[in-house]
């Protein structure tokens, strides 16, 4: 098989493909007959072939896979004008602390920020598949120790945590999650809470003002959490709110 063909092969795959290829995947579309080497020349050869337009091949954590460009971001969203879901400071800030921190315990990170952490924070993220726990520190309670994920990478376009943009100050979490959101998370909402971020703001009785205040990402979505009006027809009417045409019942007469 001559090179052009084994490109034609590989370009194909990756494009039809809806999660990244490994170089083992590709390996398997050459029937083994392929090595690692050949792979990686090959793919480096299309990566520059592909250098002039609007999607590039990129390799992250869980293998390869063509991507739009970033500079392409705000032609494609207007053929998918909704709004993607966003979420508050103090979720872009948790994540960035995990992401530039890991693994640190929650523990940890409320002494970063300075601020108690609400646990539906963390919950959302896990439940996004940026963060996971993988593993206990060895200390009073054994708190859980948090990580980012493969998926968080993908998200981002990188391959390695190495590759997290530079910050000049990274024991300030507005800076790291400044840094993240530059990579495409989604920032800090100016729009009305949805449910997801909702669920992040903090209870009453937080100490943080920021974090009772803030309105609250893709890697989450839904309706408003405001009742429907489909719910508010089915609710039973109150005496009190009664059409002014209703009649009473006539009184029981008396003996």
């Amino acid at each position: 098989m001559n090179t052009a063909d084994a490109k034609r092969i590989l370009e194909t795959a990756l494009m039809c493909s809806s999660q990244p290829l490994t170089l083992r995947d590709m390996r398997v579309l050459f029937d083994e007959a392929v090595g690692t080497d050949t792979l990686k020349s090959l793919l480096a050869q299309m990566q520059d072939e592909w250098a002039q337009r609007g999607m590039e091949l990129v390799g992250v954590a869980s293998g390869w896979r063509f991507q739009s460009r970033p500079e392409m971001r705000d032609f494609l969203d207007r053929l998918h004008p909704e709004k993607p879901p966003r979420y508050t400071r103090a979720a872009l800030e948790t994540l960035a602390i995990i992401a530039y921190r890991q693994p640190v315990t929650r523990g940890d990170m409320e002494d970063i920020r300075g601020v108690t952490i609400n646990s539906l924070i963390l919950k959302q993220l896990e439940d996004r598949g940026w963060v996971e726990v993988i593993g206990h520190r060895e200390t009073v309670g054994r708190p859980a120790l948090y990580a980012t994920t493969r998926q968080f990478l993908d998200d981002l376009g990188l391959a390695s945590l190495d590759q997290l943009p530079a910050i000049d100050a990274p024991h300030r979490p507005g800076d790291m999650a400044q840094a993240l959101a530059g990579r495409g998370l989604p920032p800090e909402p100016e729009q009305p809470a949805l449910p997801m971020e909702t669920l992040a703001a903090p209870p009453a009785d937080a100490p943080s003002a920021e974090m009772a205040t803030a309105t609250v990402p893709r890697l989450a979505t839904g309706a408003d959490v405001a009742r429907s009006p489909a719910s508010a027809e089915a609710a039973p009417t109150s005496p009190s709110a009664a059409s002014p045409d209703t009649k009473p019942f006539p009184e029981a007469p008396h003996d």
